[in-house]
């Protein structure tokens, strides 16, 4: 520990420069990682916030809740012999406000379920962010596939469907929106299990967020740009020590020589490598932590404490190992022939 202190207090520059750029590295990782959580979140905050179970639509929708139509008879023996099972559906649309401006919203319906909620007909609850475009309790807003008027009747927070606020609407009143009789979608609440219903296909939590295209297409996309970004990291850590182990190889065959093990070379390049680490995620921790509390409304931004500890310990894993194989030339260092290259 003495030993590697010493030497990054005389090597400042170098040590400051693999410093710095690990912390820009982190400080946009844990960035990026905190927008793909928020907009995770603002794409399928709806489905999110279920409970861990079963969602079930029909097999020939080919894995697209649009497509899928759940016969009444079907529904019916599922919810008789399922009490916390409920059968819902989405669409897209839009209500007008009172002004005659379009607000485009995710329209939900259920049949009775404490997992939604259930509003009469000719009432509609919303996502709060409705507040923020002046929409307010008591308001009526139409649409113009439905021959009467909803009334605000209260909101819901976190509530949010393909970007779009989500509007609790009676079945009734969805129904005749959309001209159809059947619910899209079953679920089926605290069961994990792939429980076979004839005409059905089942899809855990997970897999049905995976089979929204927008859903999926956005988290690969950002998650890719985070594994990219900690495989720099490593990199960088590799090629820095590398550089240096390079320039250290006489000095090396000098503390071999006098009897220091492989072994204590390696922990004084550990050591350098975990404070260098240690103060540089601590620093984009905090800074990622103020950026979270400061973050505009209309930036969906959301880093938990779990994804920044995970990430914190994949920067220490990977930087750990970046370090060990630029050390493997330390293993092969010979005193004599090493302390002849004159190179300490």
């Amino acid at each position: 520990m003495n030993i590697a202190w010493k030497e990054m207090k005389k090597n400042k520059v170098r040590f400051l420069i693999l410093g710095s750029i690990v912390f820009l590295v982190s400080l946009l990782t844990l960035i990026i990682s905190g927008l793909a959580n928020g907009l995770s979140q603002d794409n399928a905050a709806l489905i999110k916030d279920l409970p861990n179970g079963q969602f079930y639509m029909t097999k020939d929708a080919d894995e697209n809740y649009n497509l899928s139509r759940i016969k009444k008879s079907t529904q019916d023996h599922i919810l008789q012999n399922q009490k916390d099972a409920a059968a819902f559906s989405i669409q897209m649309g839009f209500l007008n406000d009172r002004d005659g401006k379009q607000r485009s919203v995710a329209f939900v319906t259920s049949t009775d379920s404490k997992l939604f909620t259930n509003v009469k007909k000719g009432e509609v609850v919303l996502d709060s962010s409705m507040k923020d475009e002046g929409i307010k309790i008591g308001d009526t807003l139409t649409n113009n596939q439905y021959s009467g008027k909803f009334m605000v009747k209260g909101f819901v927070d976190q509530k949010k469907f393909s970007h779009a606020p989500v509007a609790y609407i009676n079945m009734q009143d969805y129904k005749e929106m959309y001209r159809v009789n059947e619910m899209q979608l079953i679920f089926k609440p605290g069961d994990d299990s792939t429980q076979g219903i004839k005409g059905l296909q089942s899809f855990s939590k997970k897999q049905f967020l995976n089979s929204i295209p927008s859903y999926n297409a956005e988290q690969m996309s950002l998650n890719m740009i985070v594994w990219f970004l900690v495989v720099i990291s490593g990199m960088l850590f590799a090629i820095f020590f590398y550089m240096m182990n390079v320039q250290k190889i006489g000095l090396y065959g000098i503390l071999k020589a006098i009897g220091l093990k492989t072994s204590s070379l390696f922990k004084i390049m550990w050591t350098q490598m975990i404070l260098i680490t240690v103060i540089a995620l601590a620093l984009s921790i905090g800074l990622s932590q103020l950026f979270n509390n400061i973050a505009p409304k209309g930036i969906p931004f959301s880093l938990t404490p779990a994804t920044t500890v995970q990430i914190s310990i994949v920067f220490l894993v990977i930087g750990f190992i970046g370090a060990s194989l630029s050390g493997i030339q330390i293993k092969k260092v010979e005193p004599l022939q090493a302390i002849q290259q004159g190179e300490v």
